[in-house]
């Protein structure tokens, strides 16, 4: 006796779907075993005295040298692109799991741009968060809901590369490791500084809730290229919005390094730059209570 056609239909959805679970189940145990930073904030393995923050730029606040510096622990939330709506997430669910760091280091360049890409991407890690969830309902409903029908979705991103890539090593000394390219420094492009009220709120939201809980925030304009930062537009009264908004001083390092050979390209320090970098901000009592 022949099947019927829809039978064999719903047994080959019904395939998909156990594939599906089991798929996302094996690659979700992966996820909660990586040394990758985002694994371990929720896997509560990011207890820190000095939080950091920012998008790729925040990748010059070098944990292996400010730990020397300051012998503090600390822990990096920053990634490429990262947004403030999302670094608002992920900072505030640090709050709810960790004791209160003693200080919060934020470069402020983070709030320059939104970013749904990268918060696409963060679908990865929604599960853990309620916050995750709630903004991906928000600004990406569509991407939200594919991983919530196929649990597989939710790890075709870089950011779930990034997870394996740190499977079984720290990411602590995450940061480029080579001189800008002299083509780079020839082709110098104008970059223009806008700011949003929407941004600058959520920066707002994150400098209190630290300060409530008796966090030291400290905000920053991490070091430009010196031929990139002559051409950029607006950034003085990017700075100056910030400081209104937030009540807080805005420590403005843009061009406080001058050598090339600190600079991986126009926009971050490689790791000779961050130590030297991060020298100057200790001197200056910025990497202490």
């Amino acid at each position: 006796m022949k099947s019927a056609p829809w039978a064999w239909l719903i047994g080959l959805v019904l395939l998909f779907f156990a594939g599906d679970r089991l798929g996302g189940w094996g690659l979700k145990r992966m996820t909660d075993s990586s040394q990758f930073r985002y694994a371990r904030l929720y896997q509560d393995k990011a207890v820190s005295d000095i939080l950091l923050l920012g998008n790729s730029r925040g990748l010059c606040f070098f944990q292996p040298e400010i730990e020397a510096i300051t012998g503090k622990n600390t822990f990096n939330l920053s990634y490429n692109g990262l947004p403030i709506n999302v670094a608002n997430a992920l900072a505030l669910d640090y709050f709810d799991r960790y004791p209160a760091p003693e200080l919060l280091l934020i470069d402020v360049t983070l709030c320059d741009r939104v970013n749904k890409q990268v918060l696409s991407e963060f679908v990865l890690y929604a599960p853990y968060s309620k916050r995750l969830q709630e903004l991906l309902q928000q600004e990406r409903p569509q991407h939200y809901q594919a991983a919530q029908w196929m649990h597989l979705f939710r790890y075709n991103n870089e950011l779930f590369q990034r997870t394996l890539f740190y499977l079984n090593d720290s990411d602590e000394d995450w940061l480029l490791d080579r001189v800008i390219s002299t083509t780079m420094k020839s082709n110098v492009a104008e970059q223009t500084y806008s700011i949003d009220t929407f941004l600058v709120n959520e920066l707002v939201a994150l400098t209190e809730k630290a300060r409530e809980k008796g966090i030291k925030v400290n905000l920053l304009i991490n070091p430009y290229y010196p031929s990139f930062l002559e051409t950029m537009k607006g950034l003085n009264e990017f700075e100056q919005q910030i400081e209104t908004a937030t009540g807080l001083e805005v420590h403005n390092y843009a061009n406080a390094l001058q050598e090339a050979s600190y600079f991986g390209d126009y926009q971050h320090l490689n790791k000779i730059g961050s130590q030297a970098y991060l020298k100057l901000l200790f001197q200056d009592g910025l990497l202490t209570k």
